[in-house]
């Protein structure tokens, strides 16, 4: 099947459900963003890229006519966080599907990693994540179902270099998810672990992919295309659907076989 004629699913468990999605400005999480709201899905997100934000908002309200909330929120900030939850219940109802997607892989050497950019590197992209869970939990149990999807990484199973506070928080999202499936599922909640490969954003061709870069992705991925942040999204609508609603505690790979 060529690649521009894939017949995508839509999942009818997902209209009319509220979406609470982190770092949806960019990147990854845009496409996330943009393929809840063709799913009909109410979608609120939180990013700090503003301006990047409001223009997805626009675009997707005239493509779609299905406009997303946006919050503007530092994720270091738990409090500001919490209340951009809040606003969410408020205005859209109870989250049913949350993506933890958020994250800063800056490469740092390690000799210039202080105690200052370690603590800033876990409050984005692990602390979140759980006080997130923590506070869309009431939601879900009242719902009587919910969805949960961290953002693993494949970077610390190649052994990348210079991402050290990004690889150990992205390791532990799978001790997370176990722990937090355990704790949510005597409520119908599931969570589950979404770990991306080598994905094509923008951020990662303009700063971290080369020639040789795409030379050793292509030699070492099995499928030889490039992974692109539609593919993640993909996965991540049929996790948050009823399609997978006995599947809790897992790791899924999203990578073209890379690792």
């Amino acid at each position: 099947m060529k690649e521009n004629s894939l017949n995508l699913a839509t999942y009818p468990s997902l209209r009319g459900r509220t979406v609470f999605i982190t770092g949806g400005g960019s990147g990854i999480g845009e496409k996330i963003v943009d393929a809840f709201c063709n799913q009909r899905s109410k979608v609120s997100f939180v990013d700090i890229k503003r301006e990047e934000s409001l223009k997805l908002c626009d675009r997707l309200e005239s493509e779609t006519q299905n406009r997303p909330l946006y919050i503007e929120c530092d994720l270091r900030d738990i409090d500001a966080l919490r209340s951009a939850i809040e606003q969410t219940r408020q205005q859209l109802g109870n989250i049913a599907v949350l993506i933890n997607n958020a994250a800063n892989d800056a490469r740092i050497e390690i000799k210039d990693v202080t105690k200052q950019i370690w603590d800033d590197q876990i409050a984005v992209n692990l602390r979140p994540s759980f006080f997130a869970a923590q506070a869309v939990y009431d939601h879900m149990k009242e719902l009587g179902y919910g969805s949960i999807i961290n953002f693993g990484s494949v970077c610390w199973s190649i052994k990348q270099g210079q991402m050290h506070a990004y690889a150990a928080s992205k390791a532990a999202m799978s001790g997370l998810t176990r722990s937090l499936a355990r704790d949510f599922g005597i409520n119908g909640i599931r969570v589950n672990t979404l770990v991306p490969g080598w994905v094509m954003t923008e951020r990662q061709l303009a700063n971290y992919v080369n020639a040789d870069t795409k030379r050793w992705i292509n030699e070492t991925q099995c499928i030889k295309k490039q992974l692109k942040p539609e593919d993640v999204a993909n996965l991540a609508l049929f996790l948050a659907a009823d399609d997978s609603a006995m599947i809790s505690a897992e790791t899924f790979v999203v990578d073209g076989g890379l690792v």
